[in-house]
């Protein structure tokens, strides 16, 4: 690698889910590696307020999570045969199956915090990604002052806001009820 570029090599017919995996680990070690249609989506591991970000939702969800679920930060998940993307933090309908990339249909909930990197991509290409792998439930953070979320619950196709922080914090009633302090 050189400084922060990715020293992956070009592929004019595009990348397959089994290269993406078996890329080494150097190679994306200070990268997110994801992959979309055979194009390769990287993006730099996230920074400090993102990573605060993130244990704050952890440890709101945590003691929240029924029987049957687990919560884990940044795995890959499985979009067909032709995505993988890689959450911030999801919540699995399938507890202690070890695996390099889990399938959508094991995926409750999946979360995304908003990066300069990622905007557009959070926004609208995973979530509509995640809509079409029919994922229950998205979790969109987005920093600053104050910290929004919204949590969309997938009806009829298409995701639609079930709720929507406040002032400081964000209350859930499904999947399950948890209150999330975001400040």
């Amino acid at each position: 690698m050189i400084g922060n570029a990715l020293s992956i090599p070009p592929r004019p017919d595009g990348w397959t889910l089994d290269q993406v995996l078996a890329l080494p680990e150097d190679q994306t070690l200070l990268q997110r590696v994801e992959l979309v249609d055979g194009v390769l989506l990287v993006s730099p591991w996230p920074g400090l307020e993102h990573q605060r970000l993130l244990r704050k939702l952890q440890f709101a969800f945590a003691p929240a999570l029924p029987d049957g679920t687990e919560l884990l930060p940044g795995v890959n998940v499985r979009v067909g045969t032709q995505r993988l993307l890689i959450p911030d933090l999801v919540i699995l309908n399938c507890p202690g199956i070890d695996t390099v990339a889990y399938p959508a249909s094991d995926v409750l909930l999946a979360t995304e915090i908003v990066s300069r990197s990622t905007k557009v991509q959070d926004r609208i290409l995973k979530r509509a990604i995640y809509a079409e792998a029919l994922i229950p439930y998205y979790l969109l953070v987005e920093p600053g002052e104050p910290i929004a979320a919204t949590l969309f619950e997938l009806r009829g196709g298409e995701y639609e806001p079930i709720a929507k922080s406040g002032e400081t914090d964000i209350e859930l009633t499904r999947p399950f009820t948890a209150t999330i302090r975001l400040a």
